[in-house]
């Protein structure tokens, strides 16, 4: 699994759930959308990288996304 790939997919996600007025709202479609359309190795793989690198490379609301619904991702 290609981690930069991943990355630049969740961030778009971030990107078009970030429009909402409600940030609370947007980290927990941020997190929905990543149930229901990545399969578990790509979740996985995510959650590594955060663990791991602090998930650097993603934006805010992604990174805010995967630490407050992680039980969800798993």
């Amino acid at each position: 699994m290609d981690i930069n790939r991943l990355v630049i997919m969740a961030n778009e996600t971030g990107s078009f759930f970030e429009a909402l007025s409600d940030r609370a709202q947007a980290s927990a479609e941020i997190a929905r959308h990543l149930k229901r359309f990545w399969d578990p190795g790509m979740r996985h793989a995510l959650l590594q990288y955060v663990d791991r690198e602090g998930g650097v490379n993603l934006k805010g609301i992604v990174l805010e996304a995967v630490r407050s619904h992680r039980s969800l991702l798993l």
